[in-house]
């Protein structure tokens, strides 16, 4: 988890460094996303598209990660989720992704969009889009962010209606939707109603009404709306009425409505943030019956919406005919209360209204009218108490005679229909706030909150100056929303204001002190019964005088690096009116001050004419606060800069108040160093290679200048960053790459190599120079750091291949087979050759391209190779002959090509086998007892091979070969000395064993005895070892020939350097001390492997509540200290004897309580590799408490007598070491002193050699 946040850190930094450098410049990729910040509800899901653009390949698709920081740790990166990487994600989400409640999905090759299902608070921050660069080089913007925050679920919707209702077709329906939301932000409601049908998925919408207030009739109900039988009406501020004037039966099912919240995103898009459905209402329609012709029947039918109302609501009464061809004929519709005609509609639609119900018509408190062919309707409202009671409906038939007159048909009634209507209470109720101080010239704002509302209301605002004063108006408002203001208060900038339906402001602006005493707030509420009820509240406002509360605040004495940018902060507090500000300066104490720049109460800045050339600006971050700002500062803008704030407050006053700061100006040769460094120096063919160049000191513009120096040539440079972020090659680009890192008090530039090759070793080095006022000023260069690049670790290994023994005259096959290999990619070499005459002699060569490079002209008729698959390689001897035995050797070479595409031979192999043309059987016998060998590094090691039976005289001679094989190579069988039956001595090629050949004697004492004698073993020589023995003879005709052949007994040799003696102290211990002692962390050593053992010596801590073990200090074996503490702690390191360690904290405090131990590494010469690490040992631990002085005095009694017990235990364990360190030299000889390690691996403490010493 670590790796993967430090490579996100170094992959987002890289891409915000660089889109901050070639912000100038037009940058070739772009990556955009929704701009925020982005309102979403808790709960509801999140999207967010991010797309980029700009890369070579348009079609391929690009890779993508999002990111996080949190508004509490801002500087904390969250890793969410990767287009190609499962593990991309930290743990607080990755179990989210894997539950896909995460998501990222693909919408195009250059685009994506990121998605939460379910929002928690949690999830509100800032989030980061980066598109990840497989190109190599940087060129323009691979990140882009957006903020997203997450606020409550604050939409409430509700249905007036939920139980289910039943009516006839043509039939009128009314029902209420409530819907409102309460959120701080700027949003929009729409309200739609639905219709879900029986045995439909889906519901359809009946009618909608958008966030901009514009009604849309849903599909199937577009003939109606224009019709004007369905209607979508907006009461108040959250009411919303669907009426529909005539019932069908295709209108059966669930109805219910659905609210919306919309939110505009800072693109100028509208987003659902929320939705939410009320209550469904299940509707029922009876379909008309038809009417057969012969059946002229009437029938009538009242319905009450509702039946049950409280007084001031709306009484809708409906009269449904039910006839044959209604549309074509004409009726006269009444209704009645009991025996009293209320209204009456004519055949023609003319409305006549009884006497009684006259005014209630011209108030608009009763009306009727035709809604269909077969629907008339009376609407009370307000309905009043004495409107309860029985309601019929009465129809006549119209016929028209031919004089246009009608004439009236026996009349219909309807059945009675029950209303019942219950008188409503005065909930009327007032409330202000208490007691209200409002300083001399600010502004009053009172606020009236009305609960309980039944009916319209009416205010009117109060004041008297004393208790036992009467009220006098000052100002009031009607129902109607038309506002008086009293004489008094004429020329007063006085308001009175309505935010909402219950709430009533008053606003008094420049308030002076005879404004003081009490206010009343007075609410009248006419019901629409005509009733009128009253309530009234009061407060008490205080208005105080205003005094100078004015104070300038500003930080004390500044430093600022020359061409750096100077930022002076002024906050002001005590404000009561409006401010202006001036900035001065003066260049010593005595001097008097200049100005600089101002800023006038408008907001209007002016620069003094010394500075108009100067980049110099004034901000206003804050109402009370005041930035001066001067970029590129000089030496001479050192001095006392005064900060001048006048305040004019509303009664004409004016107040002044300065403040003053000392700045100093540091020359940036002192404030800034260059330094190169590296992780390492030492890379394979193919690794990535990071180097950083360190810039000390303050962010200024600077160019860097990469370079490298190959051998004794002269340095080329790779790249040049200029300060405006262009960046020069002189290199292959798509080798390298720059990220820059900006930190605190540094800036780091990375050179990053990608897949390097023989060709990047060198020395590398960078250049920086700072641009100041336009002129180049170059710093010291950094120290040169070598680069050394090796080959990577060969695994080529080829099978061993058995001896051969056939009859002459018949068909030999050699074969070779590669069983393990470095790369797939791997191309391969093969030479054969024939051990002839105390020489190999070549047989055939083929190059990596399976080209034949050399061949033997005399063979070529009898020898053949092929390739077959693994790849094995085979050599074909045709028709034998005696000349043809002997040791035959196959060469593999094997090739592999670099990042640039160059071939090199990696390593190369030999193996070998023994060809036998078969005589008579030959008695030649060799010992064949293993023997088992073990020696000290640096001793003689003589190994024995004798014959046990063999022929014997003049003409018999033998020829001696020693084979090697290593116990942890791949060198399986080499051979290291050949004595030639004529006496030659000679050493066969093989790099792998050439340091062993040269420490190789050879000597025979007696004809069959054959002895191998390895001066100064070393610890690489253990391994098997084993000889070969061939017999020779001359035929009659002085050639010679080969008789037999045998191998002795495997010699197992082991050579070791020493062995793991280190010994430390295990023992736990506690220890108290004070604030006044010094605190010694001991680490002794009891007993050590070697006389000659080097020591690195590391003290670490864990605190008490703690489990993370800390390194404090470590002591290198080359005596190099490094305090590793990082606090503010003084520590004395003491090194008394080769086995004693300490450390000392010098008057250590509480926080240094905790667990101590020591790490003991023990470091022994070798004669081949150098130093080598031969143990590592840990301490017992010392659990230490750093008391306070009286703590202390409590426990010296327990802490003398546990160190009286410690120091008799140390000193008996000291003296057994120093009897067993006395033997150990007694019986052990002294061994060669080897040669001190580099002081360190950081190549800018020491830079590396180009080539590799021999200590290493």
């Amino acid at each position: 988890m670590m790796s993967c946040f430090l490579l996100s850190v170094w992959r987002s930094s890289l891409i915000l460094c660089l889109g901050q450098l070639l912000r100038c410049g037009e940058a070739r990729v772009k990556t955009e996303v929704q701009a925020g910040p982005l309102y979403r509800v808790l709960g509801s899901p999140l999207s967010i598209t991010c797309s980029v653009s700009g890369f070579r390949s348009e079609n391929t698709d690009k890779h993508f990660e999002f990111r996080m920081t949190k508004p509490s740790n801002p500087d904390f990166e969250i890793q969410i989720i990767s287009s190609h990487e499962d593990t991309f994600g930290y743990s607080s989400h990755l179990s989210r992704v894997r539950k896909n409640e995460i998501t990222l999905k693909r919408l195009s090759p250059n685009s994506v969009r990121f998605e939460i299902k379910s929002l928690q608070k949690t999830d509100e921050g800032e989030y980061e889009c980066t598109a990840v660069n497989l190109e190599g080089a940087y060129d323009g913007e691979y990140s882009a962010k957006t903020v997203v925050k997450v606020i409550e679920d604050s939409l409430s919707v509700s249905s007036s209606a939920s139980t289910p209702l039943s009516l006839n077709e043509g039939e009128a329906l009314t029902l209420t939707c409530l819907a409102s939301s309460s959120t701080s932000q700027h949003t929009h409601l729409s309200v739609a109603w639905y219709l879900h049908k029986d045995g439909q998925e889906d519901a359809q919408p009946i009618i909608s009404l958008n966030r901009d207030f514009t009604l849309s009739p849903g599909q199937g109900f577009e003939r109606r709306y224009q019709a004007g039988l369905i209607r979508l009406d907006k009461w108040g501020e959250a009411s919303y009425s669907l009426k529909m004037a005539e019932v069908e039966p295709s209108d059966q099912g669930r109805i219910y409505c659905q609210a919306q919240e919309w939110i505009q995103d800072p693109d100028g898009s509208w987003y659902i943030i929320i939705q939410k459905n009320a209550e469904e209402m299940t509707l029922t329609v009876k379909a008309t019956e038809v009417v057969e012709p012969s059946s002229p029947s009437l029938a009538v039918e009242i319905s009450a919406q509702p039946a049950a109302l409280q007084e001031g609501q709306e009484l809708m009464l409906s009269c449904n005919i039910n006839t044959q061809d209604v549309e074509k004929r004409f009726f006269s519709v009444a209704w009645l209360k009991g025996s009293v005609e209320l209204a009456r509609i004519g055949p023609t639609g003319v409305l006549t209204v009884a006497p009684e119900y006259s005014v209630r018509q011209k108030n608009g408190e009763l009306r009727a009218a035709r809604s269909g062919n077969r629907d008339y309707r009376l609407i009370l409202k307000p309905v009043r108490t004495e409107d309860q009671g029985e309601y019929i409906c009465t129809v006549w038939p119209q016929e028209r005679g031919q004089d246009d007159t009608f004439i009236e048909g026996e009349p219909k009634d309807s059945s009675p229909q029950r209303v019942s209507v219950s008188a409503t209470e005065n909930r009327l109720t007032v409330k202000m706030q208490q007691a209200v101080n409002v300083a001399e010239g600010g502004g009053l704002h009172l606020s009236c909150k009305v609960d309980g509302v039944q009916g319209q209301l009416s205010v009117t605002w109060q004041h008297k100056p004393t208790p036992t004063a009467p009220f006098t108006e000052i100002i009031s408002m009607s129902q109607e929303g038309v506002t008086e203001i009293a004489e008094e208060f004429v020329s007063r900038k006085v308001k009175v204001m309505r935010p909402s339906t219950d709430n009533f402001t008053l606003a008094l602006d420049e308030v002076t002190l005879s404004d003081s005493g009490v206010y009343q707030c007075a609410v009248s509420e006419r019901k629409p019964n005509s009733k009128t009820h009253n309530q009234a509240q009061t407060t008490t406002v205080t208005v105080t005088s205003i005094e100078n509360r004015l104070t300038v605040k500003m930080q004390q004495a500044v430093n600022v690096a020359e061409g750096g940018g100077l930022h002076l902060f002024c906050k002001v507090d005590g404000v009561q009116g409006q401010l202006s500000v001036t900035w001065q300066h003066k260049s010593t104490s005595t001097a008097p001050f200049t100005e600089i720049i101002s800023i006038n109460e408008e907001g209007v800045t002016e620069i003094a004419e010394e500075f108009v050339s100067r980049k110099v600006r004034v901000m206003r971050p804050s109402t009370d606060n005041f930035t001066l700002v001067l970029d590129e500062v000089t030496l001479s803008d050192s001095g006392v800069y005064r900060c001048a704030v006048s305040e004019r407050i509303t009664n004409g006053k004016t107040h002044t108040q300065t403040q003053t700061t000392t700045v100093t100006v540091i020359s940036i040769d002192t404030l800034m160093g260059v330094s190169l460094i590296s992780r390492k120096t030492r890379v394979i063919v193919g690794e990535k290679l990071e180097l950083m160049c360190r810039v000390k000191g303050p962010h200024m513009p600077v160019t860097v200048t990469w370079s490298v120096q190959r051998e004794a040539k002269t340095p080329d440079t790779i790249l040049t960053l200029s300060p405006d972020g262009t960046i020069s090659w002189s290199a292959d680009q798509n080798h390298y790459q720059l990220r820059v890192e900006s930190r605190k008090t540094e800036v780091m530039y990375y050179l990053l190599v990608i897949g390097t090759s023989h060709r990047e070793g060198g020395s590398y080095q960078c250049n920086v120079s700072v641009l100041l006022k336009n002129v180049h000023k170059e710093l010291k260069a950094s120290n040169q750091l070598s680069v050394i690049v090796i080959n990577p670790v060969s695994r080529l290994d080829v099978s061993p291949i058995p001896a051969l023994t056939t009859n002459m005259n018949t068909d030999i096959t050699i074969t070779c087979s590669i069983i393990t290999k470095t790369s797939e990619s791997s191309l391969y070499s093969i030479t054969w050759l024939h051990e002839e005459n105390a020489g190999n002699k070549t047989i055939v060569s083929l190059d990596r391209n399976s080209i034949v490079t050399e061949s033997q002209v005399d063979l070529r008729q009898r020898i053949s190779m092929r390739r077959s698959k693994g790849p094995t390689f085979e050599l074909i001897i045709w028709q034998a002959r005696i000349s043809d035995k002997g040791l035959y050797t196959c060469k593999v070479g094997e090739w592999l090509q670099d990042p640039r595409g160059e071939w090199y031979l990696l390593s190369t192999v030999s193996k070998s086998t023994v060809l036998t043309i078969t005589e008579p059987a030959p008695n030649l016998r060799l010992d064949k007892k293993e023997q088992q060998l073990t020696a000290k590094e640096g001793d003689e090691v003589k190994l024995n091979c004798s014959i046990t039976s063999g022929a014997s005289g003049s003409l018999v001679f033998y020829r001696v070969i020693w084979h090697y094989a290593a116990h942890s190579s791949s060198l399986k069988k080499a051979s290291l000395v050949e004595l030639d039956h004529t006496g030659l001595v000679s050493y066969p090629e093989n790099k792998d064993i050439r340091g062993l050949q040269e420490r190789l004697r050879l000597s025979r004492p007696t004809q069959k005895s054959f002895y191998l004698s390895i001066q100064k073993a070393h610890e690489e020589d253990s391994g098997t070892y084993w000889c070969q023995v061939d017999q020779y003879q001359l035929d009659n005709e002085a050639h010679w020939q080969l008789k037999a052949s045998d191998s002795g007994g495997a010699i197992k040799l082991s050579v070791k350097v020493t062995e793991n003696n280190l010994s430390i102290p295990k023992e736990e211990a506690e220890m108290n001390t004070s604030r006044n002692q010094d605190l010694t962390i001991p680490c002794n050593i009891n007993k050590q492997s070697s006389h000659e053992s080097k020591f690195q010596v590391t003290w670490f801590w864990q605190k008490e509540i703690e489990t993370k073990q800390r390194p404090i200090f470590t002591v290198y074996r080359n005596s190099t200290l490094q305090d590793r503490f990082g606090e503010n702690v003084r520590l004395r390191y003491d090194h008394p004897d080769p086995s004693q360690f300490s450390l000392t904290f010098l008057n250590p405090g509480p926080d240094n309580s905790g667990l101590y131990f020591c790490e003991v590494e023990e470091w022994l010469p070798s004669l081949s590799r150098g130093w080598r690490k031969v143990a590592v040992e840990k301490s017992g631990h010392f659990n230490v408490s750093v008391l306070t002085e009286g703590d202390a005095n409590a426990n010296a009694v327990s802490e003398c007598n546990t160190t009286t017990y410690t120091i008799v235990i140390a000193v008996l364990i000291i003296m057994v070491v120093v009897m067993l360190l006395l033997m150990f030299k007694v019986c052990r000889s002294k061994s060669s002193q080897g040669k001190n390690s580099s002081s360190s691996l950081w190549a800018e403490s020491v830079p590396m050699n180009k080539k590799p010493s021999g200590d290493d």
